[in-house]
């Protein structure tokens, strides 16, 4: 049996309606002078594995990765979208100003560089290169894929592919990973005429990477903030064919990963948990009182956490 780590995407939420702070992390949402409470260490008292999605809007510098690891205990792993610059290039340009065609090795390098104090401290999970939905699969695209898929040889990398021309295709597509040993990341998020169609099977021997965005139809292309179109919570039922998937995948790879992208007001974690109870696993750490109250599915499962002690008032 290959390992199942489960984790959720991103664990920094300090603003919005949908914060963590005050949900899952036992602090209010908006708090000043938090002290030295720190949110990685507390996230990483409850699972094994993160996705970080803050890489897509900059390449982190080698300091604050070495600081990643050194905030979480042994054994924990990190997984890394990629730089924006390599998938989006019109997001990258509206967001920099900068001319996103200037691509090269230099930025593969600058990438690369960011990731050696996590693979120093066998610290580093996959990558991910998430690309958007008007990603289609076409000569320029697919020779594009090649080009990076090449330029980070060594590393796991899993690809999200979101049209459905990829899976229209899908022996092509197949085929053009399992050259590079790169994985087909699984995903399920609200489907659309050209949404891609995936079986969630994984298609290399090395490792399985699978991403629940959730299913906010309503508010995936319309919304004020774009942490709405992640404000979705699933049921236990519609974890179960994931925890199914997961169990079938890990007799077939040595190590999967598994995350929540839910992350509005802490979804995510409450199904990530959901997810490790299901497949047998140790739910460490203590959850709020106030988190298990608002996702009750939890109740029982997991250990709550001690409300903090009130200093008793001096007698007169």
């Amino acid at each position: 049996m290959g390992e199942i780590r489960i984790g959720t995407s991103g664990w920094s939420y300090p603003s919005g309606k949908g914060t963590w702070n005050g949900v899952f992390y036992p602090i209010p949402a908006g708090a000043r002078g938090r002290g030295k409470f720190d949110d990685l260490a507390f996230y990483s008292e409850h699972f094994d594995t993160v996705e970080i999605n803050s890489t897509f809007y900059g390449v982190p510098s080698p300091a604050t990765a070495k600081s990643w690891a050194r905030r979480t205990p042994p054994g924990f792993e990190f997984s890394l979208k990629l730089y924006q610059k390599f998938t989006h290039p019109e997001m990258f340009e509206k967001a920099t100003g900068r001319d996103p065609w200037s691509l090269g090795q230099q930025d593969v390098d600058d990438f690369r560089s960011a990731l050696d104090p996590l693979a120093a401290a066998h610290k580093l999970g996959a990558l991910l290169a998430q690309f958007p939905a008007s990603f289609k699969n076409e000569p320029d695209s697919r020779g594009y894929l090649e080009w990076l898929l090449e330029s980070f040889r060594g590393y796991m990398i899993a690809v999200e592919l979101r049209h459905r021309s990829w899976s229209d295709d899908p022996l092509d597509t197949l085929e053009l990973l399992a050259s590079f040993g790169a994985a087909w990341a699984q995903i399920d998020e609200p489907k659309f005429r050209f949404s891609i169609r995936q079986n969630l099977l994984p298609n290399v021997h090395t490792f399985y990477y699978l991403r629940l965005h959730g299913r906010n139809a309503a508010q995936w292309w319309k919304h004020d903030k774009s942490e709405d179109r992640y404000n979705y919570l699933y049921s236990a039922e519609e974890l179960e064919p994931f925890a199914e998937a997961a169990g079938k995948a890990s007799r077939q790879v040595k190590k999967a990963y598994l995350y929540a992208n839910n992350h509005f007001s802490a979804k995510s974690v409450a199904n990530a948990a959901i997810l490790k109870h299901r497949l047998g696993q140790e739910l460490p750490g203590e959850y709020p009182r106030e988190f298990v109250e608002r996702y009750p599915d939890l109740e029982g499962i997991v250990k709550l956490l001690a409300p903090p002690l009130i200093p008793s008032p001096r007698p007169s």
